[in-house]
């Protein structure tokens, strides 16, 4: 008899334990919050993150020179941060199940299962840079690669442009870490660090509406275009998401025409 497929994180707990054997409990919480720990602690010890912060002012100068304008408000690396395990779950739980098209066949990179969940989940480590202006999103993920290469870390680049207005570079970093096996010996993983680079006005939307999207991404997807439906949550912010992509083009233009009459930014 087919399995019944998963409709909500209660139902895909179960599907876990039945299908499995692996019970979600405290101490497997207890157990995540420990090796994202020891990840999070060893990557911010790296030559590549510990570089990178007292590169900050270069990058910044750097931009100034061939744009006239700054990279960053200030030069202060942003903190990293871990992923909290419920996001993580839910995560799976999207890839496992709500993502999966082979249901109930595995997806195609297989089930995503505690052996392998810490290598294959790309931002149980993250954080994220804000830039002035929409091109820096692409010069700062140069940079990134640059000084990734340099580690002879393993890096990708993923520019976001979703249909639900959400835009964004994700940098990808994968560095080899030794974790706590549950036993307390320990085995080696490599973790993805995921570093998100986006401008000073979708980050303002995206704090707006983050705690939305985790809600929504969580649910079924249903046959209903959003975009027809004009009283939906999701028709008055995803386009409000594509509108400020425009608008920051839109400065862009004005602020290259700029540039050509020797303007700067003193900022």
């Amino acid at each position: 008899m087919e399995t019944d497929k998963p409709k909500n994180i209660d139902e895909y707990k179960r599907w876990l334990k039945d299908d499995h054997h692996i019970e979600v409990s405290a101490h497997t919480q207890n157990y995540y919050d420990t090796v994202v720990s020891k990840a999070h602690n060893d990557f911010y010890a790296t030559k590549f993150w510990q570089t990178l912060k007292s590169d900050l002012k270069q990058i910044n100068q750097q931009y100034y020179l061939s744009t006239n304008y700054y990279l960053f408000v200030g030069s202060v690396l942003p903190e990293l941060h871990t992923k909290p395990f419920d996001s993580f779950l839910l995560k799976t739980f999207r890839q496992n199940i709500l993502s999966n098209n082979n249901w109930p066949k595995p997806p195609d990179s297989g089930w995503l299962l505690p052996k392998n969940w810490y290598s294959q989940i790309n931002d149980v480590v993250r954080t994220c840079f804000v830039v002035k202006y929409l091109d820096g999103v692409d010069f700062l993920a140069s940079q990134l690669t640059e000084r990734s290469n340099a580690a002879e870390y393993d890096c990708k680049v993923d520019y976001e442009a979703k249909e639900e207005g959400y835009y964004a570079a994700h940098f990808y970093v994968t560095f080899p870490c030794e974790v706590p096996r549950e036993n307390w010996d320990t085995r080696n993983e490599i973790i993805s660090v995921e570093i998100q680079i986006t401008t000073q006005l979708q980050e303002v939307i995206r704090q707006m509406l983050h705690k939305y999207y985790e809600q929504r991404r969580s649910r079924p997807t249903t046959d209903v275009k959003w975009q027809w439906d004009y009283k939906s949550d999701e028709f008055a912010t995803n386009y409000l998401g594509h509108i400020l992509h425009y608008v920051e083009g839109m400065i862009m233009d004005v602020r290259d025409k700029k540039i050509g009459k020797g303007t700067k930014d003193e900022s």
